[in-house]
């Protein structure tokens, strides 16, 4: 089984990111999420977002790469859009990655020193309408990634949810969530 460090979206560590995170643990693995805001969680995007702007991503990211202190090599880093940052900075430099899920959103792999490292398997996972993934560079990135990378795979889902793989807000598509779930469990049951 796979041992997964997953950060949280700019809502901060809802109760749906810990369903998830909950979720991959009955499927037998183990699953670490730290707490980015230190406690805070935010009830819409726009005030997750004014928050992450206030404290700043590079201390954000920074938060993330601390949470991996301490932790044994052979993770999956795994990130929801402002938690992808440090998930695919930590896949792309820390040694022993086993892998990397990135869902909503993906960074261009030259922010984090170049390539995509060859033996890190990456599923990055976006809806095909979501304005953030698709209008702001993240779906070119992810193309790119998958371009270069290995064993990569992007999963474009219809709709224009942002965190739709969140239950606990407006944004959920269950259909979407559900197969985004079978996806990951796939990927982790394959690399685990």
């Amino acid at each position: 089984m796979a041992e997964v460090l997953l950060f949280h979206h700019a809502c901060g560590l809802t109760p749906g990111v810990r369903e998830f995170a909950r979720e991959l643990e009955r499927a037998g693995h183990t699953v670490h999420t730290p707490d980015l805001y230190e406690g805070r969680v935010f009830g819409s995007l726009a005030e997750g977002v004014a928050y992450a702007q206030e404290v700043g991503f590079g201390t954000l990211t920074e938060r993330g790469l601390l949470a991996a202190e301490g932790l044994p090599d052979g993770l999956v880093h795994a990130g929801f859009s402002l938690g992808v940052l440090p998930a695919q900075r930590l896949a792309q430099t820390r040694a022993g990655a086993r892998g990397a899920l990135l869902f909503h959103a993906c960074v261009p792999v030259a922010e984090f020193g170049g390539a995509w490292p060859r033996k890190v398997p990456v599923q990055i996972h976006g809806m095909d309408g979501d304005e953030f993934f698709t209008g702001e560079g993240d779906l070119e990135a992810a193309r790119a990634l998958v371009g270069s990378a290995g064993d990569a795979e992007l999963f474009l889902y219809p709709g224009e949810g942002h965190l739709f793989a969140d239950r606990g807000l407006p944004s959920y598509d269950e259909r979407a969530a559900a197969l985004l779930m079978e996806r990951v469990l796939g990927f982790l049951d394959r690399i685990g």
